[in-house]
């Protein structure tokens, strides 16, 4: 085990002993967020980040020596280790190697060449190696002739099939081969016969006669190609050049020694290659791909989910939130400052299908909702009819008697939600399509809030979700949540089960227990009262109770990040500079005066306290519990529409990013559709990944390049700005 430390270490440029002690800290059930929080002093300051790094390293480690295990074990009871194997896949650093040495002794269908070896054939195989003259080879086939192997020619085919698999399944060709097609290979894609009637409006028209080389093929186009061929309307295969091909062959011919067969030598080299090898290494490639295509897809998703739960709330705003719709209407409901639902209605307001009385309905009940709710802020979905509906709100704002702004909210899963267990314990009495109007409002007032009650691959911030691997990315995305989560923290009387369940050691069973005892006692007074909830021990409450706030508590080190095992150490920081908490909660402006004479290294170092611990609590009381999500932008507010019609190429706008992706950026400016703003488009200067510039909920200065109307479609660059 110490070796694995030692590898994960050495990659890392960390000291063996951090490693160690943050590999046993998560052994014994600590969270990642806990660790970096609260244990400075055993990891020596490391970050979430470098702990996460620490813990996939080492899990990848341990999964390697299962493998090894398991491996020698498989090849063992076939009877067919021998020392040199073991040391080989006991030295092996990667899986890959390991599979390649086991792929030999693998269980596979019965080919042609193991009925071949059942034949007896395997001493002629061996031959074709040694003999120097085919004339020699034909002569001692005659010696192999029985009931099933009835000619010459018959054993030599047999022979020569051996041979063949012997090639395919040598583990060093095959790591040499698979290295060649990764640099040289190109990768083809042509449409179907299928295409036509599957693919009618050319979605992968770009793809129907597709070349590029496997090298710099970028993850969002494999991720593409791959959904195309799972669709049928894609063929894709790995090609190589002419000369390619040939330097691979006299790569596996060189180890025929006797000169005299070279031309029975390269006929059974074809044959491996076009029959067993290239098609295997081809499959392993293109997963190669994928796996890559995938790590990549899953960040740039992981990016965009943290830039958008990070996203400033719009705290005590009165909302009147829209769920834009045609023939249905326009949901509506009222959330006061609070969070808290008030009321709902249908408002008719397209004016292109509604008539004047329900137009001037609409516009009435509008206005009578801003007076009555004093409301701030219309948020009003992105989905079908927005534009309309914006077009109609814009003209009644102009009529309010009090500045009202609006925005466009991004509504993607809020349909998922409405119809959602959480929903429905939340609002039993509603109509699905209010509690959407309610997510859609309410997300503006708490984004971080609203959304972890929604699948993270329903909220519109990634692509090509669907098409990686569910297990990798549901865990991925869990491990963003819990990040900001408990980077923002989490108050305990107000938060619903599903933020909770995102807090560090809460699962979600003890998370619905919490909400279940806040609902029967009542708010909670202090955070030690979390011991009586059901389910929570000693280690729960160790590793959650740094991360939940109690406002206006019994205590007021529950409204700080200070963990209650080092409250301890925080009076004794208080009574230093002749405070205690009662005088420290009345007069907060005098107490963290007193305590900017405070010295918090010879603190620590005179009572053999962890500097690093020390600092944090010193530095949690004397200044306010802040959210870290006020550093970001808040969402662009508005007060009139914006028409594709108004746009001229050069015109300078402000957009909100509403998505990131490896070719560029979506950016809204006020249409129908977000506007795309290419990678070439978004410096001066090269870049190769957007996402090392633009994030989620960012509102930038953009340029109208290029305007295309039929399709509504905008390009816009960020060059010369």
């Amino acid at each position: 085990m110490e070796n694995l430390f030692k590898i994960v270490a050495k990659e890392m440029g960390l000291k063996l002993q951090q490693v160690e002690n943050t590999i046993q800290l998560l052994d014994e059930g600590s969270t990642v967020p806990f660790v970096s929080r609260y244990r400075k002093e055993m990891t020596e300051n490391l970050d979430e980040i470098q702990i996460s790094k620490i813990l996939e390293s080492i899990t990848y480690l341990r999964n390697l020596a299962k493998r090894k295990e398991e491996v020698i074990r498989l090849i063992e009871e076939q009877g067919k280790l021998t020392d040199e194997l073991k040391s080989e896949i006991l030295s092996a650093e990667k899986l890959q190697v390991i599979e390649d040495l086991y792929f030999p002794y693998k269980k596979k269908r019965k080919t042609k060449a193991d009925i071949a070896k059942e034949q007896g054939l395997e001493s002629l195989a061996d031959s074709i190696y040694k003999l120097e003259d085919k004339e020699l080879v034909m002569d001692l086939a005659k010696q192999f002739l029985n009931e099933e192997v009835l000619s010459v020619e018959d054993a030599l085919e047999g022979a020569k099939l051996i041979v063949a698999q012997n090639i395919s399944e040598n583990p060093l060709y095959r790591e040499r081969i698979r290295e060649i097609m990764l640099k040289s290979g190109v990768l083809n894609s042509k449409e179907t016969k299928k295409a036509k009637e599957l693919d009618p409006k050319k979605i992968y028209g770009d793809y129907y006669e597709y070349s590029e080389p496997v090298s710099k093929l970028p993850a969002h186009r494999i991720l593409a190609v791959n959904r195309g061929e799972t669709e049928d309307i894609l063929n894709v295969n790995i090609s190589f050049e002419d000369a390619t091909r040939d330097f691979i062959e006299k790569i596996i011919l060189k180890d025929f020694k006797n000169k005299g067969l070279v031309e029975l030598h390269s006929e059974i080299i074809k044959d491996s290659l076009n029959r067993l090898i290239l098609p295997s290494i081809e499959r392993e490639v293109r997963n190669i791909l994928t796996e890559k295509s995938e790590v990549e897809a899953i960040r740039v998703f992981k990016e965009n989910l943290k830039n958008l739960l990070m996203q400033p709330p719009l705290n005590a705003k009165n909302i009147l939130a829209l769920d834009p719709g045609y023939r249905t209407g326009c949901k509506t409901a009222i959330i006061d400052k609070n969070g808290f639902y008030r009321e709902d209605t249908v408002l008719y307001l397209v004016e292109a299908m509604h008539n004047d009385r329900q137009l001037l309905e609409a516009e009435k009940k509008i206005l009578g909702y801003i007076e009555k709710y004093d409301i701030d802020i219309i948020v009003i979905g992105n989905g079908t009819a927005s534009r309309e509906t914006e077009s109609f709100v814009a003209k009644v704002l102009k009529k309010a008697n009090k500045d009202v702004k609006y925005l466009i909210g991004n509504e993607a899963g809020a349909s998922i939600y409405s119809a959602s267990k959480i929903a429905s314990e939340e609002f039993p009495d509603l109509d699905v399509t209010v509690r959407g109007a309610i997510s859609i409002g309410r997300r503006i007032q708490d984004p971080l809030a609203e959304l972890v009650k929604i699948d993270p691959k329903s909220i519109g911030v990634g692509m090509y979700q669907h098409d990686v691997n569910q297990k990798k990315l549901d865990e991925s995305l869990d491990d963003v949540i819990e990040y900001v989560v408990n980077n923002v923290g989490v108050n305990v009387n107000t938060a619903s089960w599903a933020l909770l369940s995102h807090v560090s050691g809460i699962k979600k069973n003890i998370a619905k227990n919490i909400v279940d005892y806040r609902k029967d006692t009542g708010e909670f007074k202090e955070r030690k009262e979390l011991l009586k909830v059901k389910g929570i021990g000693s280690k729960a409450y160790e590793q959650m109770a740094g991360f939940l706030i109690i406002q206006d508590g019994k205590n007021i080190l529950d409204n700080t990040i200070i963990h209650p095992e080092s409250y301890k150490i925080a009076t004794e920081i208080l009574e230093k500079v002749g405070l205690n908490l009662e005088k420290y909660r009345n007069n907060l402006a005098d107490a963290r005066e007193k305590l900017k004479s405070f010295n918090y290294e010879s603190f620590a170092k005179d009572n053999s306290y962890g500097e690093a611990t020390v600092q944090d609590i010193y530095q949690a009381l004397i200044k306010d519990r802040r959210d870290p999500r006020d550093e970001f932008e808040k969402p662009l507010l508005k007060v009139d529409i914006l028409k594709i019609e108004n746009l001229k190429p050069g015109m300078e706008l402000e957009g909100t990013v509403r998505n990131v992706v490896k070719f560029g950026a979506f950016v809204d400016i006020g249409l129908k559709n977000d506007a795309l703003i290419h990678i070439s488009e978004i410096s001066d200067k090269f870049i190769d990944d957007p996402s090392k510039v633009l994030s989620v909920g960012q509102i930038i200065k953009v340029k109208i390049k290029e305007i295309d109307k039929e399709r509504e479609r905008v390009a816009l660059t960020k060059k010369g700005m």
